[in-house]
């Protein structure tokens, strides 16, 4: 079988396209490379996907590729009283560091310090989703306060995302750096890389990668946007994130 065609086609692997026949059909109709989501996949629910693509492409003596995707860093909210509250568009909304106090609608605990180190006045923060988008206008040490942009119901544990700022951490959590190995082990083609704020993330994934395989960069944040000709030195491939 060859194909002659710049373009690649990726097709992610989720519960209605994961059985051996499906992956096959898939294949047939054009697809080659298939993405394993790390968020969401066991490391035993990869390896079982794993072998099903190489079962294939032996059987079908055309290379397929495997992408694993990471997770990357995961920022939530903390609780609120009752589980979900209404904040109001032109209200202000604190972000603070107490822990044992439930949320109510106009604060929150927020159990990240590297968001405390990294958020300054003017940044956007965007909540379950961008459902939620809020102006932060004042920062502390232990408080961020923030005007609602646009209100709504909010509840335990929703996402918060920082589309503006540089945070001081690193792309690959405890989480990553486990699936990261399983991949490696199982002998992923492509590792996407989430959260990609410099290059020095890519940098650092490389070092463990080791040449076992190459590193697409999740370019879904302004921040990477200020390093992309360094990210672009570094890395392998590059996906314009949805984010």
């Amino acid at each position: 079988m060859k194909r002659n065609r710049r373009v690649k086609i990726v097709a992610t692997l989720g519960p209605a396209s994961s059985s051996p026949e499906m992956i096959q059909r898939l294949f047939e109709a054009g697809v080659d490379v298939f993405r394993i989501n790390m968020s969401h996949s066991t490391h035993e629910g990869a390896r079982e996907l794993m072998s099903a693509v190489r079962t294939i492409a032996a059987r079908h003596r055309h290379s397929i590729g495997v992408l694993c995707d990471l997770q990357g860093p995961k920022l939530r909210l903390g609780e609120f009283q009752g589980g979900r509250v209404f904040v109001t568009e032109g209200t202000s909304f604190h972000f603070d560091r107490d822990e044992k106090t439930p949320g109510s609608a106009n604060r929150v605990f927020l159990p990240h310090p590297q968001i405390f180190s990294g958020v300054q006045a003017g940044h956007n923060l965007l909540l379950d989703d961008g459902k939620i988008r809020m102006r932060v206008t004042e920062t502390k040490a232990d408080r961020i306060t923030a005007e609602v942009v646009t209100g709504g119901a909010l509840a335990s544990r929703k996402g918060i995302s920082l589309p503006d700022t540089l945070l001081p951490m690193s792309a690959l959590t405890t989480k990553d750096r486990a699936d990261l190995d399983c991949a490696l082990e199982l002998g992923a083609d492509w590792i996407a890389l989430s959260f990609v704020q410099r290059a020095q993330d890519i940098i650092e994934a490389k070092a463990i990668i080791d040449g076992r395989a190459a590193v697409l960069a999740k370019i879904e944040k302004p921040s990477a946007i200020d390093d992309i000709d360094a990210i672009i030195a570094a890395g392998d491939g590059f996906m314009v994130a949805r984010g």
